[in-house]
């Protein structure tokens, strides 16, 4: 049986090694809707620390998470950091309610989210900061032309996007270097393979969201629950559904790095293990053939 041979790290921007598989801390706010701060702040620091402990070094937050606490959080468990641990977060979005969530994409909106994040976080440099939606009231050049100044000014190292079009990512490239993408993708979610194409191409980090098919409001995550050609392959494995998707994901492109969110202790040391899944070639033939076909995967 051939094995596909996978590398575990990326150097995100050209500059930052990043261990592949890392943590979205998105569910460690409070609920519905992502807003407030989370319900066991004890318990969410444990599990940043853990993910620390586990060779974690790279986590996704935002401000519209909370929004601020999520990144008060991190800062709360992890602060002072770890010489590699980078931390990544977006801006571009106003969220006054659980259900109230806009684009802001004003360069004077996303000069104070900036300050704010780096605050919130305690730090100096924010490694990767992500444009986390377009807003269509402001020309998206703008937005863009800001962050680059705030890169220019030594707030931002990287700048990344999230939620666009393969024009987008052109678009802001011809203005200042895209060092990520943060899109929808999973192994039954296959809608921006165009994007993951171009920045594997370019070498530019993609960041797929709902890599185990849960959406951003729910609890949850549906390619737990598999059946069908996943589930076999899991079983043979000895894994789980979920570790398999992630190992799919790993082994689909080299500049794939993984966020999967939890607030469990137990599912986190699960998803670290995905990382040394070796798929064979046939297994990753498989899944890609029969999910790009269409088969649900409760099916």
């Amino acid at each position: 049986m051939t094995q596909s041979s996978v590398s575990s790290t990326f150097n995100l921007g050209g500059d930052l090694p990043i261990n592949r598989l890392g943590y979205g801390a998105m569910r460690l706010t409070g609920q519905p809707g992502n807003f407030g701060p989370y319900a066991d702040w004890e318990g969410g620091k444990q599990l940043l620390r853990r993910a620390v402990e586990l060779g974690v070094n790279f986590i996704d937050t935002a401000e519209a998470y909370g929004p601020g606490t999520n990144e008060e959080i991190i800062a709360d468990a992890l602060y002072p950091y770890k010489a590699d641990l980078v931390i990544a977060t977006k801006g571009g979005i106003h969220k006054p309610a659980p259900d109230n969530i806009r684009a802001d994409g004003r360069p004077e909106s996303l000069r104070q989210s900036v300050e704010g994040s780096l605050q919130r976080l305690k730090r100096d440099t924010i490694d990767l900061y992500q444009l986390h939606r377009i807003d269509p009231k402001v020309p998206f050049t703008e937005s863009i032309q800001a962050l680059a100044t705030l890169r220019q000014a030594g707030k931002i190292r990287h700048i990344g996007l999230s939620n666009v079009t393969l024009a987008q990512v052109k678009t802001a490239q011809a203005i200042v270097p895209i060092a990520s993408v943060q899109n929808r993708f999973s192994l039954t979610d296959r809608s921006h393979t165009d994007i993951l194409d171009y920045t594997t191409a370019q070498n530019i980090a993609f960041i797929p969201y709902g890599s185990l098919g849960a959406h951003p409001l729910k609890r949850g995550a549906p390619l737990a629950q598999a059946k069908g050609v996943l589930a076999q392959i899991a079983q043979t494995r000895h894994a789980n559904p979920t570790q398999i998707a992630l190992a799919w994901l790993l082994h689909r492109a080299p500049n794939i790095l993984l966020i999967p969110g939890t607030t469990t202790v137990a599912h986190l040391e699960d998803n670290i293990q995905a990382a040394s899944i070796a798929l064979s070639d046939a297994e990753i033939a498989q899944l890609s053939a029969v999910y790009n076909l269409g088969e649900s995967a409760g099916g």
